[in-house]
């Protein structure tokens, strides 16, 4: 899938740019992470729907799986919280030590908020589209274990729970590392791998409206969530530098593709049981 980046257009609110650039300073980034919220009827495999809340912009976020997932968390009483750290989440919550949190210019502040989360399974490729462009998305991810994801967008690592600079995750300790595997005509796949347990947080480059991925092989299970900095259009503003922003390139078409085609129109809140 081809994604594309957003022009700059219109002001941020003063109170935005003052949290973002107070983040800068501080040598880390606050994430706005999305809120997943419900499911949608598809015609084949899973689709969901959520928020992410970015000063006084809200994004809407879609998630397209043909192939099926594990289980869905939408933040809901009982739930049990995979972004805890330490064994079975023995450690807790500590945003200086956590798997999914660094430090640096392009750092995480803050935990993935809630227990919101995709649990995935099966081997395939799956998309997410936002209803406007979007600044340096991060995406979690819990229990990669064997499994890897192969992305259509250049990425960073940012952290991983080896147990040294970072506690471990839920279920172990684990690195990441990044492959770039060249598909031939200009085409290239960015594919995220490990060993042990990985549980971490990477970062996307430059601005973009969808992005895509491929689950390496059926694993039973592995989990993530995505959040951004801003919205290109706040980001950009602050920051006409970050990549992507001087480019003047349509509106997000994936979004409309999702909503009126594979999404279907209504939405449906989706029961689950795990054990």
């Amino acid at each position: 899938m081809t994604t594309s980046t957003f022009a700059v257009r219109s002001l941020r609110p003063a109170l935005l740019a003052a949290t973002l650039l107070a983040g800068a300073s501080a040598h880390a980034l606050p994430i706005n992470w999305t809120d997943w919220q419900r499911s949608i009827p598809t015609t084949a495999g899973f689709a969901a729907a959520g928020t992410i809340t970015s000063g006084s912009s809200t994004v809407g976020v879609q998630y397209q799986n043909p192939n099926g997932i594990a289980f869905f968390q939408t933040g809901a009483a009982g739930e049990p919280d995979w972004w805890t750290q330490g064994f079975f989440g023995a450690q807790g919550r500590d945003p200086a030590r956590s798997p999914y949190t660094s430090t640096g210019p392009t750092g995480v502040d803050n935990i993935p908020t809630g227990t919101d989360m995709i649990g995935l399974q099966f081997a395939g490729t799956q998309t997410l589209a936002f209803s406007e462009a979007i600044a340096n998305p991060v995406f979690s991810y819990i229990s990669l274990n064997a499994n890897g994801y192969a992305f259509d967008q250049d990425f960073d690592i940012l952290s991983f729970g080896d147990g040294t600079d970072n506690d471990i995750g839920f279920w172990g300790a684990g690195t990441s590392s990044k492959d770039i595997v060249d598909l031939g005509g200009g085409n290239f796949e960015y594919r995220l791998v490990g060993t042990g347990e990985p549980h971490g947080t990477i970062r996307f480059k430059g601005t973009f409206n969808a992005v895509s991925w491929r689950s390496l092989s059926n694993e039973f299970w592995n989990g993530f969530t995505v959040g951004i900095q801003g919205t290109a259009i706040q980001v950009c503003d602050i920051d006409p530098t970050t990549p992507g922003c001087r480019q003047n390139v349509p509106e997000p078409a994936m979004w409309a593709l999702l909503s009126l085609g594979a999404f279907g129109i209504g939405y449906q809140r989706k029961q689950r049981d795990r054990s």
